[in-house]
């Protein structure tokens, strides 16, 4: 499903591309929503590939991305962002159609609108990917303790849920191939 979401339209408009922009984000650090639409524009470095993301009790963290994440979000700053700015400025990141802060309603519309362009039958949310995220980076063998630190949780037993996926493929896995299964 991710992959699907991911998949970018030939047509590159300012709005595609800020859009594009933040689904990459979003899926590459795991960050809530909240955080990604509140983000500054300078809390993200596209040379080392990291944001500085403020989360819940103004806990700070930084979280690295990927080459394809910075790629998106270079293309977004130099030909989205300043056809959103409509001659205003402002601090944050990721920009609404009329040079403002998105709001987190304006973002599930906006995924739901991608998922349902990419053939997704069922509603998505951005905590979706923020779960995928956790999800393929404990499947791929990624440390616990770190997927918590990414995703700002300050107790590591709401990171462990994350877990129980792989609990549950393991099992289907060891009942579909054990003889005994």
């Amino acid at each position: 499903m991710v992959d699907r979401l991911l998949e970018v339209p030939m047509r590159k408009t300012p709005l595609v591309l800020r859009d594009y922009a933040m689904l990459y984000l979003l899926y590459a650090t795991g960050m809530r929503v909240s955080e990604l639409v509140q983000l500054p524009v300078n809390s993200c470095n596209l040379t080392s590939c990291h944001v500085r993301i403020m989360g819940k009790g103004s806990k700070e963290r930084i979280v690295p991305f990927g080459e394809v994440a910075s790629e998106r979000i270079t293309e977004y700053l130099e030909q989205g962002r300043p056809a959103l700015m409509k001659k205003k400025s402002s601090p944050y990141l990721f920009l609404s159609n009329r040079g403002t802060a998105m709001s987190r309603a304006r973002f599930w519309q906006i995924i739901n609108t991608i998922a349902v362009n990419a053939g997704v039958r069922r509603r998505i949310s951005p905590h979706m990917l923020r779960h995928s995220f956790a999800t393929h980076l404990l499947a791929g063998g990624a440390d616990l303790r770190a997927v918590q630190m990414m995703l700002g949780h300050s107790d590591i037993a709401t990171t462990q849920i994350y877990t129980k996926i792989d609990t549950d493929r393991l099992k289907a896995t060891h009942q579909r191939f054990h003889p005994r299964g």
